[in-house]
């Protein structure tokens, strides 16, 4: 028999808690639900009581303060362990769970704590180290998808009519296009002032340059085919992200203009959804979003919806605010620079939640768990361990029907000796995460 819509009996009604409960009951577990502050109707279960009064028939959670506030202020967060799981805002006795698990979703997937740092790092981005998950370890564990399964747990025990639905491991591989080519696409006085350099330095790649230059040989940066056979042989959900800024200290990338630039984006974007890469200073300018926006829609010919940060760049609110007002739907860049893992401690899309304006937007984030630069670079693992670390992120987003996301650079993935590792943990990664929907 039908159970009806759960429904949650609170003494205020926020945007916050409208918000999180759209998560965590509708998206997560499937369920119907509405909010209620009329007593009377809690007679009919179910119901979650988010309240601290106790109410006979009904789920009993006593609400921590975050999700009746509207405004921001420091929390003093105390970790504790439950069921082998890392929780806060522990429940006093007489709550039939031990923490409001409403509330710790809300405070991770809103990124409440960034708001509050200013310790960000030399590209002005906040830093891991600062998170609540980096300090009590467990920043590569899904801790919202686990939470709301234990939470799911509770509620079939206490009501045995509600049906929960079942979430499907899904993979998004990811491909920034940082520096498509190694000498192609420069213009003039950058040419001449690599092969100055090459001159200078003694270097051996002056005849690649050369050779690449005219085309007499493909750019070692250029294994766009490599990626693409690859794709299509596993059969994996793609994204490719194209830069589209001016050349700067951080922004390596040809001009938007050159022709065999467009021609690239031209040939994969007719096979596979692209997105903007906005540049080193785009998430801190709308109207420089706006511009290399519409550089990409040109030469696509498509509505540009999705985008990355480039150097995962971004500060909140601000940023994500300059992506929605430029017609930005998706975003890609919640994650860390220098640590694998579940920034927002959740392992699949959801809507963020601009916490200023204390209202939810229709920008909806995609957390990515690994990146090919923090394997090779800020981590320096040793083939087995990499491949450990892959099948662990990859275990750990397939047990709670998540979304594994990855991102990966052209520049990972050369010819030879020089990419070898990367090609096979690459392929290895891609082999290993198909999707339940298509196994």
């Amino acid at each position: 028999m039908d159970a009806g819509p759960v429904r949650i009996y609170t003494s205020r009604d926020t945007p916050r808690l409208r918000y999180i409960s759209a998560l965590i009951l509708g998206d997560i577990l499937g369920l119907p639900w509405e909010i209620t502050t009329d007593k009377r109707k809690t007679r009919k279960p179910p119901v979650i009581n988010y309240t601290d009064e106790n109410i006979a028939g009904s789920f009993n959670l006593s609400p921590d303060k975050l999700l009746f506030e509207n405004d921001l202020k420091i929390k003093e967060i105390a970790v504790t362990s439950w069921k082998g799981l890392p929780v806060f805002f522990t429940t006093p006795p007489g709550s039939e769970f031990p923490f409001d698990v409403f509330a710790a979703s809300f405070y991770l997937v809103s990124r409440y704590e960034e708001y509050l740092d200013n310790q960000a790092d030399e590209h002005g981005r906040y830093r891991a180290s600062s998170s609540i998950a980096f300090k009590n370890g467990f920043l590569r564990i899904p801790v919202v998808d686990l939470w709301v399964n234990e939470f799911a747990r509770a509620m079939i025990r206490k009501f045995r009519n509600i049906a929960i639905k079942r979430n499907e491991f899904k993979a998004l591989l990811t491909i920034d296009a940082d520096q498509p080519y190694a000498y192609l696409g420069k213009n003039l006085f950058e040419s001449i002032g690599g092969l100055v350099e090459d001159l200078r330095s003694h270097k051996t790649n002056i005849s690649k340059r050369y050779r690449a230059v005219t085309q007499v040989t493909k750019d070692p940066f250029d294994v766009f085919e490599y990626i693409i056979e690859t794709i299509n042989h596993t059969q994996v959900n793609t994204r490719f992200f194209f830069p589209m800024g001016d050349h700067s200290r951080y922004d390596k990338n040809p001009s938007w203009k050159n022709g065999v630039y467009r021609k690239l984006i031209e040939k994969i974007s007719s096979q596979f959804n692209t997105g903007l890469h906005p540049s080193y200073n785009a998430a801190f300018g709308k109207n420089t979003i706006k511009e290399e926006k519409d550089r990409l829609k040109h030469i696509t010919g498509k509505n540009i919806e999705a985008s990355r940060f480039h150097y995962l760049r971004f500060k909140l609110p601000d940023s994500y605010r300059c992506m929605i007002e430029n017609g930005i739907t998706e975003d890609y860049s919640m994650g860390y620079s220098d640590e694998p893992g579940f920034r927002a401690g959740i392992s699949r899309p959801y809507f963020f939640y601009d916490i200023l304006k204390d209202q939810q937007t229709e920008l909806k984030i995609f957390p990515f768990q690994i990146m090919d630069e923090i394997i090779f670079g800020s981590k320096k693992m040793n083939h087995e361990a990499a491949r450990q670390f892959i099948m662990e992120m990859i275990n750990s987003v397939r047990k709670v029907g998540g979304t594994f996301i990855s991102i990966w650079h052209n520049t990972s993935l050369l010819e030879g000796e020089q990419g070898h590792a990367g090609r096979e943990l690459f392929e290895f990664m891609l082999n290993n995460q198909i999707d339940d929907s298509l196994s």
